[in-house]
C-alpha cells in the first residue's frame, strides 16, 4: 500500500514536472514566433518613421560599455542617422551614482555627432519591461523601434506590445558575444516572467513627470 502511494507521488510529480516544462516551452515559441514579423532590417526600418530608436541597456564599467551594448548603441545610432527615427531613447540602469548605463550610451552617440536635444535618457528602465513601460507613460511614445541583441528581441518586442505600443526590431548582432550559453538559458527564463508580468501588468519602480519624446532631450539629462 505505502509503494502504491510512494509510487502515485512520484508519477504525480513527474507530471507536474512535464506539465512545467511544456508551459515554459510554450512560451518560448510564441514569444519567439509572434515576434517574428516585426523584426526588420536597417533598410525596411528606414520606412518606418518611428517616434524614437529605442536602445536598451545593458552592462557597463565605468564609461567602458560591454560590447552587447557597444552594438546596440552603433546599431541604433546608424538607424536614427538613416532617418529611421528623430529621436533615440536611452533606456538603461542608473540606480547608483557609481554605475551609469545611460550617460555612457549618451556620451558615445554625442561623440558619433548625434545632437544632445535628440538623446533622451531613461534612468530608471531597470528592466525590459520598465524600458517599454516608461517610454509609453513617461516619453508618450507609441511608435517604437528597439534595438537590442536577436536573443533578447522576441522578448522585448512581445513586451512592447502587450503593452500597447508599436514596436519593431532591428537586432545588433554584430559579433560573437560571451556567455552566449548562459543568456540564453536565462532568457528562456525570463520569457515566462514576462509572459505572467504582460498579463498583471504591474507599474514600474518609478514613474514621474512626463517627458515628451517630441520635445528636447535635455529635459531628461542630468
Amino acid at each position: 500500500m505505502k509503494r502504491k502511494i510512494v509510487l502515485r507521488g512520484v508519477w504525480g510529480l513527474l507530471g507536474l514536472v512535464l506539465a512545467a516544462g511544456l508551459v515554459v516551452v510554450g512560451i518560448n515559441v510564441m514569444m519567439v514566433q509572434t515576434s517574428k514579423p516585426y523584426i526588420l532590417g536597417a533598410e525596411q526600418a528606414k520606412g518606418v518613421q518611428a517616434d524614437c530608436v529605442l536602445i536598451l541597456g545593458a552592462g557597463v564599467w565605468g564609461e567602458t560599455m560591454s560590447w552587447d551594448l557597444q552594438d546596440r548603441v552603433n546599431v541604433g545610432i546608424d538607424l536614427y542617422q538613416a532617418g529611421a527615427a528623430k529621436k533615440i531613447l536611452m533606456s538603461g540602469d542608473h540606480s547608483r551614482v557609481n554605475y551609469d548605463e545611460v550617460n555612457a550610451m549618451k556620451n558615445h552617440a554625442l561623440e558619433r555627432g548625434v545632437p544632445a536635444e535628440d538623446v533622451f535618457l531613461d534612468h530608471a528602465g531597470f528592466t525590459t519591461y520598465e524600458s517599454m513601460y516608461r517610454a509609453r507613460d513617461i516619453f508618450l511614445c507609441q511608435k517604437i523601434i528597439i534595438v537590442t541583441q536577436g536573443y533578447h528581441m522576441g522578448r522585448a518586442l512581445y513586451t512592447a506590445r502587450n503593452l500597447g505600443l508599436e514596436a519593431y526590431g532591428v537586432t545588433a548582432d554584430l559579433r560573437e558575444y560571451q556567455y552566449m550559453e548562459t543568456n540564453l538559458w536565462r532568457e528562456r527564463l525570463a520569457r515566462v516572467k514576462a509572459f505572467g508580468m504582460g498579463i498583471v501588468k504591474p507599474k514600474p519602480t518609478f514613474l514621474g513627470k512626463t517627458i515628451p519624446i517630441s520635445g528636447s532631450g535635455l529635459e531628461s539629462q542630468d
